[in-house]
């Protein structure tokens, strides 16, 4: 790996490269630490969503089941006037902090409902309250899917961002300090052996011109 045109061949620049490679290995562990802990949270995320999905398989076929019965002996016309007493549905959305990133938590709002939980036990048909019940089950746990889901989406994104930065460092930051500071290394030698070189030939010329001055 070639060297940085811009490196110093002083012993403080060596001093500061060393304590650049110290930095950067002790941020390399912690990236790598990072990536593990965000691999971890990924499985376990798309273990919990393997099982709703299967879960929820059953409920979607379990909720068409209960809506074809309740129209049969209800009638179409009773379940869009029933229906339409119910309030609309929204999800708001939190965050918790995984590592750094943020992980969206999804909760629904079911708002104010003309239809009360005493009404619907006495005055809806049991097929058609059964059929509310089963869709209530199906619309949370897809609001849960959906949820682990864009979970498992920013994880991915972090792992490969983390990733990269890990490499960065391990496969082009490090070596090529470990470079510069070899290069310091061979080059304040080169200047110790330079001078001490010329030292010893300044001492030869002083020992001979005092030997010279003492045969006068």
């Amino acid at each position: 790996m070639a060297v940085s045109q811009d490196v110093r061949s002083t012993r403080i620049e060596l001093i500061n490269t060393k304590k650049r490679i110290s930095l950067a290995k002790r941020g390399l562990d912690l990236l790598k630490m990072k990536r593990s802990s965000l691999v971890m949270e990924f499985f376990k995320i798309s273990r919990t969503v393997k099982g709703l999905r299967e879960g929820l398989r059953d409920k979607i076929g379990e909720a068409l089941e209960s809506l074809r019965v309740a129209q049969i002996l209800s009638g179409n016309m009773n379940l869009e006037r029933i229906a339409l007493m119910f309030a609309n549905t929204y999800a708001s959305i939190r965050a918790r902090n995984v590592m750094g990133v943020r992980i969206p938590e999804l909760e629904l709002d079911y708002g104010e409902s003309a239809v009360s939980e005493l009404y619907r036990a006495t005055s809806v048909p049991v097929p058609v309250n059964e059929a509310i019940s089963k869709f209530e089950e199906v619309l949370d746990l897809l609001i849960e899917v959906a949820e682990k889901e864009n979970s498992m989406r920013r994880l991915l994104r972090e792992i490969e961002r983390t990733k990269r930065r890990s490499n960065a460092i391990e496969n082009i930051m490090v070596p090529r300090l470990t470079e510069n500071a070899k290069y310091i290394r061979m080059r304040l030698d080169e200047m110790e052996r330079d001078t001490f070189t010329t030292l010893k030939t300044i001492k030869r010329k002083m020992e001979s011109r005092q030997h010279a001055v003492e045969a006068l």
